[in-house]
């Protein structure tokens, strides 16, 4: 932490070498729990990160790892609570990001990848907003049709 601002850790090495832990920590309350210290450990090669949750309980850890590290035993812990995983990717993949998610707590679980509510609750109001447009401009058409019908069925009957 440097001035008071939580310090970041940026991976400038190619994508191949890179590898990200990261997930939500949460309280018994399901509320996300910031300021707090999630240990991520490679027990293999015994290197570790201590990274500090954001205001949304939200983690990240990046390594620099080969691909003999596939298969390394990860250990994370976050609030006294302990998970074991691996590092897993595929090593043929030289350009996808090499990443998994692990979550503490319950009701905050959140993929950081999958689409926010009010992206499709946005869409939804732009396709609801277009739609009543061409409705409405098809309900005009319509009416002028039909009282140029009614004038011209008219000025047929003199």
């Amino acid at each position: 932490m440097v001035g008071g601002l939580p310090s970041v850790v940026v991976a400038t090495h190619e994508a191949d070498h890179r590898f990200t832990v990261e997930g939500f920590v949460c309280g018994a309350d399901g509320k996300s729990s910031a300021d707090v210290d999630v240990l991520v450990k490679d027990t293999k090669i015994s290197y570790g990160q201590i990274v500090k949750t954001d205001a949304n309980g939200h983690y990240k850890a990046a390594f620099h790892l080969h691909n003999d590290n596939l298969g390394d035993p990860l250990l994370i812990e976050a609030n006294g609570q302990q998970q074991q995983q691996k590092v897993s990717f595929d090593p043929k993949d030289l350009e996808a990001e090499r990443i998994i998610q692990v979550n503490f707590g319950t009701g905050c679980v959140q993929d950081r990848n999958s689409v926010p509510m009010w992206v499709y609750l946005g869409a939804g109001g732009v396709v609801a907003a277009v739609g009543g447009f061409i409705g409405f401009k098809l309900i005009r058409s319509w009416r002028k049709q039909e009282q140029k019908r009614g004038k011209s069925q008219g000025k047929h009957k003199k």
